[in-house]
């Protein structure tokens, strides 16, 4: 019998079933269990200083300094910044907006989308690796955990030996910290919607309204969750920025990148050794640069959706090649055409700035100065005309027709105002109420308007008129339209 004549034995894999248990395979085959759900292991980041650990914890004080402090500031005789959703006036600093303003909303997310589409295109996951509420609280709930658990061998120890009194003290410790720093996030949240002077004295009452109470806790255990437990697996599996940045990328964006050629081959080695005697590259394969990743990858496999582009494994690799004697820059920012074709530092950013990122600069610069013109000119009042239509158009004393409308004038300013209210589109129109209105500070106020036109002004039906409003105590004019009915 030929050797090749022998029957084959198939091997079939075992799935198993959440509700089933294992699928067995048919008689006669072999049977290879493969997992469909790899387990999670905890990630324990070791603490690593540089450069760019010190660009990190730079925006990790400069972005809870605003987030902390801002609601604290005052403006005149409120706080500085405020969303009054009650009120429906939101402050910043000097500016008092309304639903209406919806479009300055609209351009500062348009702002954003672009800063985040250039930034990217320039340097990767720049705002994923310092300035994300998720990388920066993971920052906090890490150092927070280091200060009561130790570093990172001592807490892998302490999490693999068993419960006693000194590890379940160091635990409660470390959660009670975490707890506070959510709740006063969760508080900080809120004192944005609501005055936060008067939501700490509801607090220290136990006032604190079913809203208030709900949001405080909703953000503050959002926080505690993600940045305590979830860490790495949002940034992973959660967040949808990790999906598509490839999008954005180019070989000439700047990325977190493992020179392989000058690296390997990758060996043990002591520090008097010669590395071209041992054939070895400049890696010393200490795996110091995937202790200290936050999300637990190997740099030196290439470019991978994992990467939040903080540099830790550069300021670790730098380090190591200090002390090797080594020149710096085995793992660093550089680009895939940098260093495949060999760039000089300058090669390497002229080529950043090509024309898509030059584009991108252009757009969003061009968007930012329109923002920037609007606010400026923007006329710090708003007017709605409505057509009373309880009242139809009717023949009044001296045979004049009349048409009633309402109009709502909303003062943007901080001061109490008085407006000017005239209204032309036909020949002989006039406004027969009171014309001369006064709104309070950030206060609207409806107004009944009568109109008057002469009897023979125009032919029955429609008529298009404008209303024009005129602020008395600085410059300022509104403009709105509406219709005339004149009766058959």
């Amino acid at each position: 019998m030929d050797p090749q004549d022998k029957p084959v034995r198939k091997v079939i894999p075992i799935a198993e079933s959440p509700d089933k248990g294992p699928i067995e395979p048919p008689a006669g085959a072999d049977a290879e269990m493969i997992s469909l759900y790899e387990a999670h292991k905890k990630i324990y980041p070791r603490s690593v200083s540089g450069f760019f650990s010190n660009w990190r914890w730079g925006m990790v004080f400069l972005t809870q300094l605003v987030f902390y402090g801002v609601p604290w500031l005052e403006w005149g005789h409120r706080q500085a910044v405020l969303f009054d959703l009650g009120a429906r006036r939101f402050y910043i600093f000097n500016l008092v907006l309304y639903p209406q303003d919806f479009i300055y909303l609209t351009g500062i997310l348009v702002i954003s989308a672009l800063s985040l589409f250039l930034f990217t295109a320039v340097a990767g996951r720049l705002w994923c690796g310092y300035a994300c509420p998720q990388t920066v609280y993971t920052e906090i709930f890490l150092w927070l955990e280091k200060k009561t658990e130790g570093d990172r061998s001592a807490r892998m120890r302490r999490d693999a030996g068993p419960w006693n009194a000194d590890k379940i003290l160091r635990k409660v410790g470390k959660h009670f910290l975490w707890l506070a720093v959510a709740l006063w996030t969760g508080f900080t949240f809120v004192g944005y919607f609501t005055p936060i002077r008067e939501l700490g004295l509801e607090f220290v009452q136990m006032n604190l309204s079913a809203w208030e109470t709900f949001w405080t806790l909703f953000y503050g255990f959002a926080t505690y969750g993600n940045a305590g437990f979830m860490r790495e697996q949002v940034c992973k599996h959660m967040c949808p920025y990790a999906r598509f940045q490839s999008a954005m990328f180019d070989r000439d964006t700047l990325i977190v990148t493992y020179d392989e050629e000058r690296g390997e081959p990758r060996g043990a080695r002591s520090k008097k050794a010669d590395p071209a005697a041992l054939n070895l590259g400049a890696c010393v394969d200490c795996s110091l640069c995937v202790q200290v990743c936050p999300t637990g990858i190997d740099i030196r496999k290439g470019l991978q959706y994992e990467c939040i582009g903080c540099g830790a494994c550069a300021d670790v690799c730098d380090t190591v090649m200090d002390k090797m004697g080594y020149a710096r820059g085995l793992v660093k920012y550089s680009t895939q055409n940098a260093v495949s074709q060999h760039w000089t530092r300058s090669q390497t950013l002229r080529h950043v700035l090509r024309p898509r990122v030059l584009i991108y600069t252009a757009i969003l610069g061009t968007v930012v100065l329109a923002m920037v013109v609007s606010l400026a000119t923007r006329t710090p009042f708003k007017v709605d005309v409505v057509r009373d239509r309880g009242a139809l158009a009717r023949i009044v004393s001296g045979g004049r027709i009349e048409n009633v409308y309402r109009l709502q004038v909303m003062n943007a300013t901080e001061a109490t105002q008085r407006f000017h209210i005239s209204v032309e589109g036909l020949p002989g129109l006039e406004v027969a109420s009171e014309n001369d209105v006064v709104v309070d500070s950030t206060q609207a106020r409806w107004v009944a308007v009568r109109v008057q036109a002469p009897f023979d002004a125009a032919t029955a039906g429609s008529h298009p008129i404008r209303f024009e409003i005129a602020a008395q105590d600085f410059k300022g004019h509104a403009s709105e339209k509406s219709v005339f009915i004149i009766p058959r």
